[in-house]
């Protein structure tokens, strides 16, 4: 049996090198074409230099459709670590090549969210603001806190990372707000409050606040306090490395393999139900 042939777009940023590091130590996958931004200085560059592989033979693209092209019927699945934007331009891309895609970008709004599930119509997809297994264990805990605790215990969620990230609050403080709303039978567009600001009146018992920090070079940490009258709970996850999320995407790639066009979650590929 061939070895499953990955695509990694956005292969020279943070995410993308760890990718393609993570796919040179594993058999059964392999890294058959690569690409980056138009203009970026590292297209035309060997794309296992450019992660600190060694070699690999396979240059750095401006063009995933040209990158698909080169590598025919070799490349069966996209990983995606670049903008929201050019995910949903390389889902709707992954789609006509009847390509799996894993999406691992954040900042996402109705329409470009929208390009990717349109995608997911026709091509298995596997979607997630963070795929980090203990992450998602975390996704796990906070509903069962908040199935458990209900409306008596007022929910805040803090996230802090690094300097550099262009979207606030991120994608994992988001899902966690929605996970928490759907287990108190609420809606998280209509309860959720980001950050607080002048005389905002007293905190009413439904709404979920959500803070952003950024700073240094944080890698990501994402807090959900239940506050109660007398006792608080905190559910707390810092990353260290984004070595976990290379993994995960790596994970989710593999998984999707011979899955039927649909739109998945983490939760789906470890097992975590919904």
């Amino acid at each position: 049996m061939s070895d499953l042939g990955v695509v990694v777009t956005g292969a020279t940023g943070r995410m993308g090198g760890l990718i393609i590091q993570h796919l040179h130590d594993i058999s059964g996958m392999s890294l058959v074409a690569a690409t980056d931004r138009p203009g970026s200085s590292h297209v035309g560059l060997d794309a296992g230099l450019a992660a600190g592989t060694g070699a690999l033979e396979i240059t750095v693209c401006d063009s995933l459709p040209e990158a698909l092209d080169a590598v025919g019927d070799a490349a069966k699945v996209i990983i995606d670590f670049t903008t929201a934007v050019a995910s949903a331009e390389h889902a709707m891309i992954a789609a006509e090549r009847g390509l799996g895609l894993v999406v691992g970008s954040t900042g996402f709004v109705d329409e470009t969210r929208s390009a990717v599930e349109k995608a997911a119509n026709t091509i298995p997809v596997v979607m997630a603001p963070n795929m980090s297994t203990s992450v998602n264990l975390m996704l796990v805990l906070s509903r069962i806190a908040a199935e458990v605790l209900g409306d008596e215990y007022d929910v805040e969620i803090l996230e802090a990372h690094h300097r550099g990230k262009k979207d606030a609050p991120s994608g994992t403080a988001l899902r966690l707000g929605e996970v928490v709303s759907k287990a108190l039978n609420r809606e998280f567009g209509q309860v959720g409050v980001f950050g607080r600001r002048g005389n905002v009146g007293e905190r009413t018992r439904r709404e979920i606040g959500v803070h952003a920090l950024r700073g240094s070079d944080v890698v990501g940490e994402h807090t959900v306090y239940f506050f109660g009258d007398g006792d608080r709970l905190e559910i707390t996850h810092r990353s260290g490395s984004r070595d976990t999320f290379a993994r995960g995407a790596v994970r989710s790639a593999q998984w999707l393999a011979g899955r039927p066009a649909g739109l998945y979650g983490m939760a789906d590929v470890l097992g975590f139900g919904d």
